[in-house]
């Protein structure tokens, strides 16, 4: 079952043995788990927006939530396996690539973005919900609201992410869980500032969009319903690179020269309550 799938993006346990081939590793997995800092799931609604492969809805099931709802849209039209080497291939070439919507890798009739949790749904017995449909248009009645909200690794591609955040607080009755890409500019941090990508200038990927800083973040949530935010975890995605700045952006402030400008990117989780 893990073999029928061409593309697997995240590693599942199957069980006897069998943890399908994620770009992301299980160990990776396991510490991006972790970093969520989940609430007590036991009786809870869960909502997973864009759940790709699935392996934050299952455990988030596996953790004792009483339903789950898995949606997606984007990821599953797209097929995956070949959409991710159109990319590498356009790097290579040092081309901009395409959208995925404007290329052949699209297709929302047959999903083939999907294959991966499906297979994944099937062979852990699970009963996880599903939903597919485009999160930025879909009725809000026909969603709901949930306790708890998974928005991880989707704000960064939303071309409107004050409208995906307000969403977002409209679907959540307790606590959303956000984890995006960030940046930080050193120097900066009293700002809200944000950074927008126009084309493929992060990763090579034309569907990322955007890029706030944590303040940014934090008054986006503010301002989108959420009563309370708080930063759970704001670390370096190049390991070492966030504490080296830091200390030449310290040094040059000390020697009075010109402000350190080069941002940086981060991994943040925010929690935002309700």
């Amino acid at each position: 079952m893990a073999d029928s799938v061409d593309f697997w993006w995240h590693s599942i346990d199957f069980g006897h043995g069998v943890v399908t081939p994620g770009r992301k590793n299980p160990a990776l997995l396991v510490r991006e788990l972790a970093s969520m800092r989940l609430p007590d799931l036991h009786g809870k609604t869960v909502l997973d927006i864009g759940a790709w492969d699935g392996f934050f809805s299952f455990a988030a099931e596996r953790l004792g939530a009483e339903r789950v709802l898995a949606l997606d849209h984007h990821v599953w039209s797209v097929d995956i396996g070949k959409g991710i080497r159109y990319i590498e291939d356009c790097k290579k070439r040092g081309i901009s690539p395409a959208r995925p919507e404007d290329t052949p890798n699209w297709q929302p009739d047959t999903l083939p973005g999907k294959r991966g949790f499906d297979t994944a749904h099937k062979a852990l017995n699970s009963h996880v919900d599903t939903m597919v449909a485009d999160f930025m248009t879909v009725g809000l009645e026909k969603v709901g609201a949930f306790d708890i909200v998974f928005f991880l690794g989707v704000l960064y591609h939303m071309q409107d992410p004050m409208g995906a955040l307000t969403r977002v607080a409209a679907m959540t009755k307790e606590l959303a869980i956000i984890e995006t890409h960030a940046i930080a500019v050193p120097g900066y941090e009293r700002f809200e500032l944000a950074e927008f990508y126009s084309s493929a200038q992060l990763n090579g990927d034309p569907s990322n969009w955007w890029g706030p800083n944590r303040k940014a973040l934090e008054g986006m949530c503010l301002a989108a319903g959420f009563r309370r935010v708080e930063i759970a975890l704001s670390v370096s995605n190049i390991p070492g690179v966030g504490s080296a700045l830091r200390k030449v952006g310290r040094a040059l402030e000390w020697a009075g020269r010109y402000a350190l400008r080069s941002r940086q990117f981060l991994r943040v989780v925010a929690h935002a309550w309700k």
